[in-house]
């Protein structure tokens, strides 16, 4: 980062090296480590506070060192600059969020179990707008080991429906329209005064979401094409041991191809 932009940011440059309080770095090379660590979070922590309370404007490094009791070099030195600051922040934001997330590995409805996933996301998003604003600014943030994670959670849910005879599209489209569903419908409320925020919108937008990524009645049963009978199949894959890798990987091409035909 230049010294054009930490001094636009608040802070002079960072000193050559910061006193061991700073860091609380601590006798040995252990405590060193852990004491980093609880610094970092404790930085990170009141950058999130700040954030929520006044707006991503207020989090400098000069306010978030005071906040946090350290001097404005020590942001650096853990951070590197203000945007690794705020990365660390959507991190934090995003392993906040799937410590949220409840999973039911059989859920007795599985439309239920996905309107529930949906609506958690989206309460998450409205009580956290500045939060989840940053989360969502930079595409890049989709490399968040926390955000793969929660998606991992989203792609079982998508894989019991599919399993089920219950999904419409293609798995990766399908998590590609749950997830742009909620984001887009946090981000729209946001956007609209108060008084025009009707909660009409976003059950509406659910529904939407569920109509357009699944059947009704289990594909199968209905007997609509080979379609939603690959994606089952495809779906259990990853359970049987009769198979032989090569092929599976070549029955997986045969039901994509079934699959997106549907």
């Amino acid at each position: 980062m230049s010294s054009r932009s930490r001094a636009r940011d608040g802070a002079a440059a960072p000193a050559a090296a910061d006193s061991d309080s700073d860091l609380e770095s601590g006798s040995g090379s252990g405590s060193a480590v852990v004491g980093r660590e609880r610094t970092r979070q404790r930085v990170i922590e009141a950058a999130a506070d700040l954030l929520a309370r006044e707006g991503r404007d207020a989090v400098t490094t000069r306010a978030v060192a005071v906040a946090a009791g350290l001097q404005p070099p020590a942001i650096y030195r853990l951070f590197g600059d203000k945007d690794g600051l705020l990365e660390a922040v959507a991190e934090h934001g995003f392993a906040t969020f799937l410590a949220a997330k409840r999973v039911d590995p059989d859920p007795q409805d599985l439309i239920e179990d996905l309107r529930a996933g949906w609506d958690l996301a989206v309460e998450f998003g409205l009580a956290n707008p500045a939060l989840y604003t940053l989360m969502y600014s930079e595409p890049t943030r989709v490399a968040s080991p926390a955000f793969k994670a929660g998606m991992e959670i989203l792609m079982g849910r998508i894989r019991r429906l599919a399993a089920g005879g219950r999904l419409r599209v293609d798995e990766e489209l399908a998590a590609t329209l749950i997830h742009a569903t909620a984001r887009g419908a946090v981000l729209t409320w946001l956007s609209l005064p108060e008084d025009r925020r009707n909660p009409a919108l976003l059950t509406i937008l659910r529904e939407s979401m569920v109509a357009a990524v699944t059947n009704e009645e289990p594909a199968v049963q209905q007997d609509v094409g080979p379609a939603g009978a690959a994606r089952a199949l495809r779906a259990t894959l990853p359970e049987q041991t009769i198979l032989s890798g090569a092929e599976q990987h070549l029955l997986r091409e045969w039901l994509d191809r079934l699959a997106s035909d549907g």
